[in-house]
């Protein structure tokens, strides 16, 4: 059999690729420090590359990399690898998302102690030759509440230790349960409420959108005015570090204990030299038992991959190729504005989800609408984290569950879906097909029939139907520059429940949201906004 050429970039644990020098299928060669030049001189052999942060794969290096097959980032961030171009070129970037996991926690631990304790400073006092004991008066873990921003498995970790501790839990995470929540004694709470609550802070989110400055000026607003202990060993930008600075200085935060910043090294002096922050270089991942597990992850990966064609944490989903048929491929489309109106849908995230394929579909192998559909579910909340190879792995992480349902008969359709998300208070229930001559449409929303194609940008409002209130609705759309592209109105009743789709031109605005509400007999009002 050919070996497998592998070349390891950076510095990587020894031990943890020992399976992969074992293995006689591979052939492992060792070359750190290259640069750009150099490693396109050479990387033409090799059919996987390992790397941890130090070397940049950039598109160049890919166009070079006529063999290479895979891209494995020895640890979770892979900023210093072109995603776009590793997809376009058909090479499948891995990380090791789980290796970390208790290096993170425990750092997070030392870092909120050292800051509780103001340990850094007393240190630099004391082998500065000051002994200065009432300068350093600390402050007890014990019977503080802990507010956790992100109840992943670093934010129970976390909590789990912190418990140890006497302290209290309560956290925000839009996927955690009422059940998993109080079967570990953990008080669930809006970001709002907890930033009222707790007396220290850490976050453990992915950063996206939603995440971006969720810390900020309006949080510490809410904040006890007693002022409150912060930790940050995720990821830069979820805490605004401008609004931070101000905090501190006012007060209002008493402490900051941060790994990670928005840009690294960072560039924000007077954050770093505050008297009342700790500072560590991204320390989160680094000891020698993490960097081990993170080698074997993706050394794992590697083998699998070559071997068994198995991938388990991939960056990048794979382009749709001639494994997904000819008549699979005009759903694509479909499943993607599923899980993305659908999730617009609901106030908090769901707990169960059901997927129905009825008709000539369902004689097909539909995994990759599955995926597709909780992929795009999923990414207000998880951002790039997620796609179509580790979706339903977040989906189990996060204990929601999924069932598929198929049916060789589909009323009054060639071809149906329908997408059904579930949590405690709330029921969704969205219908699709494809029709000849008008392609993609959305023909159920809830129990209402509708039949239009999904565009850009939505407005939809359920009410109760009366004379007049479709006009109301079309005035004020225009009083606020909002073009109206086509309208659907849909009722269950003469002058009961009813709903009216607007596809428009351009997105509402917040005020323009606020009004709508205040108009009589509005119930309920949906922006949905699709990619």
């Amino acid at each position: 059999m050919t070996k497998h050429n592998v070349i390891v970039l950076d510095p990587v644990s020894q031990d943890g690729i020992q399976a992969l020098i074992d293995n006689d299928n591979f052939r492992v060669t060792r070359q750190e420090g290259l640069s750009e030049a150099q490693i396109i001189d050479i990387i033409h052999d090799f059919d996987a590359a390992i790397v941890r942060s130090q070397t940049k794969i950039t598109e160049r290096i890919i166009q070079h990399a006529k063999k290479l097959k895979m891209i494995a980032r020895a640890g979770v961030g892979v900023d210093n690898i072109d995603i776009d171009a590793a997809t376009k070129h058909g090479v499948i970037v891995v990380n090791a998302p789980e290796g970390n996991t208790i290096s993170a926690t425990e750092h997070t631990l030392a870092m909120m102690l050292s800051m509780a304790r103001d340990i850094p400073e007393a240190y630099k006092e004391l082998t500065d030759g000051t002994w200065n004991r009432g300068a350093h008066k600390g402050v007890e873990l014990y019977g503080k509440t802990l507010g956790i921003i992100g109840a992943g498995k670093i934010g129970f970790g976390v909590a789990r230790r912190a418990k140890s501790f006497g302290m209290k839990i309560a956290a925000f995470d839009p996927y955690l349960s009422d059940e998993k929540a109080r079967d570990n004694e953990i008080l669930k709470m809006e970001v709002d409420e907890l930033a009222a609550a707790a007396d220290f802070i850490t976050v453990h989110t992915p950063l996206t959108p939603q995440t971006k400055g969720i810390v900020g000026a309006d949080f510490f607003s809410k904040c006890k005015k007693s002022g409150v202990y912060l930790i940050n060993v995720a990821r830069g930008g979820i805490i605004d570090e401008d609004d931070l600075l101000e905090a501190l200085d006012a007060g209002i935060v008493k402490g900051a204990a941060l790994d990670v910043f928005v840009t690294e090294p960072p560039e924000n002096t007077a954050l770093l030299t505050h008297r009342r922050t700790v500072v560590t270089p991204h320390l989160g991942a680094s000891t020698a038992e993490a960097q081990e597990k993170v080698a074997v992850s993706v050394s794992k990966e590697i083998i699998e991959y070559f071997e068994d064609n198995k991938i388990t944490h991939a960056v990048n989903a794979p382009r749709v190729s001639s494994s997904v048929t000819e008549e699979l491929k005009p759903y694509m489309s479909i499943v993607k504005h599923l899980g993305q109106f659908g999730i617009q849908l609901l106030d908090n995230p769901p707990q169960e989800i059901k997927i129905k394929y009825h008709g000539d579909i369902a004689v097909d192998d539909t995994s990759i609408l599955t995926r597709t559909f909780v992929t795009n579910m999923l990414k207000p909340h998880f951002g790039d984290e997620v796609n179509i190879i580790n979706a339903l792995y977040y989906l189990n992480e996060r204990d929601v569950t999924y069932k598929v349902e198929k049916k060789a008969k589909a009323d009054g359709y060639t071809n149906y879906l329908e997408v059904e998300l579930i949590n405690d208070n709330e029921h969704v229930t969205l219908g699709a097909s494809t029709i000849p001559g008008y392609g993609e449409r959305l023909v159920k929303i809830n129990e209402y029939p509708i039949d239009f194609k999904p565009e850009e940008n939505i407005l939809i409002i359920e009410h109760t139907d009366r004379p007049g209130i479709i006009g109301e609705l079309g005035a004020l759309l225009g009083e606020d520059s909002v073009n109206i592209a086509s309208m659907q109105l849909a009722r269950l009743s003469k002058e009961g429940d009813a709903m009216v789709l607007f596809i428009l031109d351009n997105q509402v605005l917040e005020a323009t949201y606020e009004k709508i509400k205040e108009i009589p007999n509005i119930h309920k009002v949906h922006t949905i906004k699709l990619g």
